[in-house]
């Protein structure tokens, strides 16, 4: 069968990794150059089924407006004339309930931990290396009030079953022996050993080179217009470079999803949200962290990265604006060197702004549409790169006719 994958970000990439090997002809479109340069290029860098779960959780609206009057505030909103913008901000409150959190968050620990999985086999099947390690994440808290937060995050880790550990400022140095040097305070912190972390472009752009090495053809600096429908099928898509037919098509565009869908009368709640990160390069052996650090009192995340040091954070929603706010960068600077002030040389860091496809409730969309031939891989928000070979893997058994290895419930459009 003839597969026409719209996207190439490590969404894209991974299920046309499943879908070549289940024996398909596979094609894969996007508008960029090369692959993984939009929402996969400069994450956190953390593979982390742990932290797998909604931004929806009780009490968060309260905090989004205090932090309205905040100068490095973790999330700001930038209000638009869009009711796209509105009717997700409302759908975003509404799952803000006990109930829903727990949902939620139980679907996605079941696709998380599954894809963990998945991508520990790609791995070991095609001998990938991209600055990958599994050392764990330390969440670090800078309050006692946070701390006293981290107990009921044990109590949900627990009832997933996900290792956990709560340590004092000493064992959290331990675990993090540059944490020493720290200007920012720390009352205590919560190891989780059984993440890991790598760079999720590099792990793209290799992966979509072997995969061009076996077959698969790419068709790049192509950008995608609109799908075209019979009413039943997609019967081909509209780019700039012509139009392309195949016989099934699968939808991994991240944030540029619901206009593309819209073409066809396919809606979904997917609303780009800002993400801001710092690189530095040649790490300090001594300074940097060995492993990666959440921060939960600034929620920015620090990762080595080989000889790199990763910084990611902010939630900015407002819009399609890719452009870098410098105010923003200075916030993420600004928590890194609180943490680890010799790191590296913070006058010569790289910066970057992308565009998380967030969902509502915090689960992506996957598999079946109204029209029989078109599949969707979209909306996994913060944790495209923790939920990528999974969703792949899915996707391609669905194509292929096979039942998942996992439940879909409240994966799908239909949010069953």
């Amino acid at each position: 069968m003839k597969v026409l994958v719209l996207g190439a970000g490590v969404i894209g990439i991974t299920t046309a990794y499943y879908l070549h090997k289940d024996g398909h002809e596979v094609v894969v479109v996007d508008r960029q150059p090369g692959a993984g340069l939009e929402t996969s290029f400069a994450n956190a860098g953390g593979v982390c089924p742990s932290f797998a779960g909604p931004w929806a959780v009780p009490g968060m609206p309260i905090k989004v407006v205090r932090w309205l009057f905040a100068r490095h505030a973790p999330l700001s909103l930038k209000p638009k004339f869009d009711p796209h913008q509105w009717r997700w901000l409302a759908a975003f409150i509404a799952n803000c309930t006990l109930e829903r959190f727990v949902r939620n968050k139980t679907h996605m620990q079941r696709i998380a931990h599954y894809s963990k999985a998945c991508l520990m086999t790609l791995r070991e099947e095609v001998g990938i290396a991209y600055d990958n390690a599994a050392g764990g994440v330390l969440q670090v808290f800078q309050t006692d009030k946070e701390l006293d937060g981290a107990q009921h995050a044990a109590k949900v880790l627990h009832s997933f079953n996900v290792a956990h550990r709560l340590v004092d400022t000493k064992e959290a140095i331990a675990i993090e022996p540059a944490l020493a040097g720290r200007i920012a305070p720390i009352a205590g912190a919560l190891h989780l050993p059984e993440d890991e972390t790598g760079d999720c472009h590099l792990f793209t752009a290799q992966l979509a080179e072997l995969l061009r090495d076996q077959g698969v053809f790419f068709r790049y600096d192509t950008a995608i217009h609109a799908l075209l429908s019979d009413g039943s099928n997609i019967t081909g898509v509209v780019t700039a470079n012509g139009t392309l037919t195949a016989d099934c098509y699968v939808v991994a565009l991240a944030n540029e999803a619901p206009l593309l869908l819209l073409s066809v009368g396919i809606g979904v709640s997917i609303y780009p949200v800002k993400g801001y990160a710092i690189t530095i390069e040649n790490a300090d052996a001594v300074g940097a962290p060995r492993s990666s650090v959440m921060d939960e009192h600034t929620k920015v995340m620090v990762t080595r990265l080989g000889n790199r040091v990763r910084a990611a954070g902010i939630a900015e929603v407002g819009g399609y604006d890719r452009s870098i706010d410098s105010r923003k960068i200075e916030t993420v600077l600004e928590a890194t060197r609180a943490l680890f002030p010799k790191a590296g040389d913070y006058t010569k860091v790289s910066t970057w702004a992308g565009l998380r496809p967030m969902t509502p409730d915090g689960p992506a969309y996957l598999g079946a549409t109204p029209l029989r031939n078109l599949m969707l891989n979209v909306g996994h928000g913060s944790n495209g790169w923790t939920q990528a070979c999974g969703c792949g893997r899915i996707v391609a058994d669905l194509v292929s006719g096979r039942q998942p290895d996992i439940d879909l419930s409240g994966m799908t459009l239909d949010r069953r």
